[in-house]
């Protein structure tokens, strides 16, 4: 199989990669899919006619067209992580850059690859596999019938970690159809590392983003692990020990169960969609030794705790040529869109999810934040009236925040959370309301970057850990990066 036939394309690592490696080649998202970029005028006109079909066939037709990127169980041994990683870099543009990044899926750190203009090597991969009959609240069901497939993986694919991810609130309509086993390669290989020394300028740095957020697992097998859950609207005790709320849910889903009981943690391991596996840093520092490049390390807790940073720096940056920065477009999850960010000097706030605490990191920036004039938000249409959504009522009461009030771009407010045509929608509606255009700027800078992070005293949550010398491995200089609250 190819890779473009194992990697799913509605994950947040293949996403994002996407959507930068677009901007880097000068182009805008235009959808979720490379399979179905071709075909996006067409489809627009298909998720028209799905809209007004009735609800349990567009769930139906959701379930679906992910059940089709799933790989076929017998064919599971035919998965080879070392040519993901190598299609992965066949996305970039071929030139060499002063700048590598690698490691963690974030949105706002896409923003920064794209503001540097480099590519970023994702750390994890996301293969769904297909399966029938089991419930998607039966977790032990899900384990006992996905060991062997990862067992298959792991024998195929020994430099990888195993997370088999089990989620029956966000990924309800998924689950009930496939196994989701999220790959976490422990080194380079021999794909990443021939691309870093095409491509990267000698010298240069590389940045390894490191999102130490971690989850309990049960231990299935050396580097195989059980993850119940994940990141957004439901705590991690309650996926385990269950609350009023899952208990609502579950009957208001019409589940014959009562609570979830998932196989019990044992142990804690980096979060499976968005943690780093340190293993890989260990590999990078000593490739960077061997070849003379520098490693600056990106480390924070959590995944939305970049995005203040990263819609301060923009605004500086902004400031810096010249542009009144007066527009915020929020992105949620893989909805991003660098290319008109860019060209439309909006300020990017990346938020996780369509969840509560993602609408709380957004109120938060706003408080802190000086007034925008317009506020553009996309939201992720996952399908689900799930534990934790946050209202679009509530939504809209953080955009009208704006000056000049804001939007909620390509969304059927009639049809979400199950508003499908949501991911062909988006891109189209976010580029009709992109004025002024402006040209694509000179990318930032690494001086600018540091001289950013010198200049402002208040501290985000975050550390910039650079090896200044990663020949020796000596660490020059560890420092929380600061906060900028006010414009330029």
């Amino acid at each position: 199989m190819q890779p473009q036939n194992y990697i799913a394309s509605f994950d947040s690592a293949s996403g994002m990669q996407r959507a930068l490696a677009r901007y880097l080649q000068g182009k805008a998202m235009g959808g979720l899919s490379t399979r179905t970029a071709p075909f996006l005028p067409l489809l627009r006109v298909f998720a028209t006619l799905i809209e007004k079909s009735p609800e349990r066939l567009r769930e139906a037709l959701y379930s679906w067209g992910g059940w089709r990127e799933g790989v076929p169980a017998e064919k599971i041994a035919e998965v080879d992580m070392e040519a993901a990683s190598r299609w992965m870099t066949e996305a970039y543009p071929k030139r060499r850059y002063p700048a590598l990044a690698l490691g963690a899926p974030n949105g706002a750190l896409n923003y920064l690859w794209s503001a540097l203009g480099i590519p970023w090597l994702p750390q994890t991969f996301l293969v769904p596999v297909r399966r029938s009959g089991i419930h998607p609240d039966d977790a032990g069901g899900d384990l006992e019938w996905g060991i062997q497939c990862g067992e298959a993986l792991l024998q195929r694919n020994a430099d990888v970690q195993i997370h088999q991810m089990h989620d029956p609130n966000q990924d309800r309509l998924m689950v009930g159809h496939m196994a989701y086993y999220r790959i976490k390669r422990r080194v380079l290989g021999l794909a990443y590392e021939r691309f870093i020394q095409e491509h990267l300028q000698p010298g240069g740095t590389l940045f390894v983003s490191e999102c130490t957020l971690d989850w309990g697992v049960h231990r299935v097998a050396s580097h195989f692990y059980f993850q119940q859950g994940g990141m957004g609207g439901v705590s991690e005790d309650e996926y385990h020990l269950g609350s009023d709320r899952v208990r609502r849910f579950l009957r208001d889903q019409g589940s014959p169960y009562a609570n979830w009981n998932p196989p019990r943690r044992q142990e804690r391991r980096p979060e499976a969609e968005w943690g780093f596996e340190s293993a890989l840093l260990d590999d990078v520092e000593g490739f960077a030794r061997r070849h003379g490049y520098r490693v600056r390390r990106v480390v924070f807790e959590q995944p939305e705790a970049m995005s203040p940073l990263v819609a301060d720096l923009y605004r500086w940056w902004y400031a810096q040529r010249g542009i009144d920065a007066q527009r915020l477009f929020v992105s949620c999850f893989i909805l991003l869109e660098p290319f008109w960010t860019l060209r439309t000097g909006s300020v990017p706030f990346w938020t996780l999810f369509n969840t509560d605490p993602s609408a709380q990191a957004l109120r938060r920036y706003l408080d802190d934040a000086p007034p925008f004039e317009k506020i553009f938000l996309s939201l992720f249409s996952h399908g689900v009236q799930s534990i934790g959504l946050t209202p679009l009522e509530e939504w809209r009461r953080l955009i009208d925040r704006a000056r000049s009030g804001g939007d909620i771009v390509g969304i059927d407010p009639k049809t979400w959370p199950k508003d499908f045509g949501n991911f062909v929608r988006y891109a189209h509606d976010l580029a009709k309301r992109c004025r002024p255009r402006l040209p694509l700027p000179p990318s930032l800078t690494l001086a600018q970057l540091d001289g950013f992070l010198a200049r402002h005293s208040s501290n985000y949550a975050a550390r910039w850990i650079d090896l200044c010398d990663a020949r020796r491995g000596s660490v020059r200089r560890a420092r929380r990066a600061p906060a900028l609250r006010h414009s330029a």
